[in-house]
């Protein structure tokens, strides 16, 4: 305003003190209200537009509980989820801290190639599969979830909790919901900690929990394609490499015993997490017929999976029945919806599925690869 008010009196200056003729004054005039839209467009190209992440993007949770996940859609129409997470980095990590999980809706990531590219935005390198589970690559670091009968709940975990290494992060994508169910139950670990009775919890956070596997007993994955060699010495060096014990047994046959925490910190907000998968593993926790399956099959030390106390004594029954109670309670679910893209702190959110009926593709990546010697255990 100030430009404009300084160039109008420099206008009438040069009418008044000179003697100019009509057309000169004419000119003078033009030439006036030109530098005025000069000026005006000059100052129009000098304001910046400074979108909010709140301005391109809505938050809420589920039936407004506040309580993971959090949902986050788009408000307009055509935004790239990718370039919108590279410029708001800081805005993904708080909010992942806080809730433990983050469920992208209505973006459309439902491609292996775009669902692989999110990753990458999110962890600068993806966890490049090794044979612990049946699950095939889809492209690239992207993956099939691990194979379980549809007909069974897979229950509660912490992925990959039970290895030595195991990523901070994990994203699921939904290209195709099932026709019922195949939802991604998830529960906040912290909140499972807190729920577990004292006691237990003091136990677990003495004596660590135990994992004993079998291989090449008849009945899931055999060492070979685990460790992804045929070499024993070679197994026996990736078992020393991560805080593996084992033992050959009869016929070829590889016994592993590993001993690892129950209770955990997160090493950016010194929350403490129950980290483990006792109910993963625990034969209790299985379902009537494959328990007694099993246990028809199978004598307790050679059962293909099962886990004791760190120091080799039993975890009762009763103590696994009230873990699951907690973990049932605090489940989370909701339907899956074509082009979803479920992101979790794998520390913070434990996550489960869902028996299903139809045909359900999802896509799974990790990412930010530690261990437990990394964050001090």
């Amino acid at each position: 305003m100030q430009s404009k008010k300084i160039l109008l009196k420099l206008s009438i200056n040069k009418i008044f003190n000179k003697k100019l003729k009509p057309s000169s004054v004419k000119l003078l005039i033009i030439s006036h209200r030109y530098n005025m839209k000069k000026l005006e467009i000059s100052n129009l190209r000098r304001k910046t537009v400074n979108f909010q992440a709140q301005e391109l993007i809505t938050t809420e949770t589920l039936g407004n509980s506040g309580t993971l996940p959090l949902i986050v859609k788009p408000a307009i129409d055509n935004i790239d989820l990718i370039d919108w997470l590279d410029s708001h980095r800081d805005f993904l990590a708080k909010n992942l801290l806080k809730y433990g999980a983050i469920l992208f809706r209505r973006f459309n990531i439902d491609s292996p190639s775009t669902f692989e590219k999110f990753g990458l935005a999110i962890c600068n390198q993806l966890f490049n599969e090794n044979g612990e589970h049946p699950r095939e690559t889809v492209s690239g670091k992207v993956y099939t979830p691990v194979f379980y009968p549809p007909d069974r709940k897979l229950l509660w975990h912490n992925e990959n909790s039970f290895n030595h290494r195991w990523p901070m992060k994990i994203m699921f994508g939904c290209r195709q919901p099932a026709q019922q169910g195949g939802e991604t139950p998830i529960v906040d670990s912290r909140k499972v900690f807190q729920l577990i009775d004292h006691k237990i919890r003091e136990i677990f956070i003495e004596k660590q929990v135990m994992y004993v596997r079998n291989y090449g007993d008849g009945l899931g994955l055999d060492w070979q394609t685990v460790f992804q060699t045929h070499s024993e010495a070679e197994v026996e060096k990736k078992c020393q490499q991560n805080a593996i014990n084992f033992e050959w047994k009869l016929g070829n046959n590889l016994r592993t015993f590993s001993i690892r925490p129950a209770v955990i910190k997160h090493p950016q907000t010194g929350e403490l997490s129950w980290f483990n998968q006792a109910q993963h593993w625990h034969p209790t926790c299985l379902d009537t017929i494959t328990r007694e399956s099993l246990f028809t099959s199978f004598k307790p030390e050679d059962l293909p999976r099962n886990c004791y106390y760190g120091d080799g004594t039993a975890i009762e029954d009763s103590v696994m029945e009230e873990i699951c109670g907690v973990y049932q309670q605090l489940e989370v679910s909701f339907p899956w919806q074509q082009g979803d893209v479920l992101l979790l702190d794998n520390i913070l959110a434990a996550h489960a599925r869902n028996p299903f009926v139809g045909e359900r593709k999802l896509l799974v990546a990790m990412g930010e690869m530690t261990s437990y010697k990394e964050i001090g255990y």
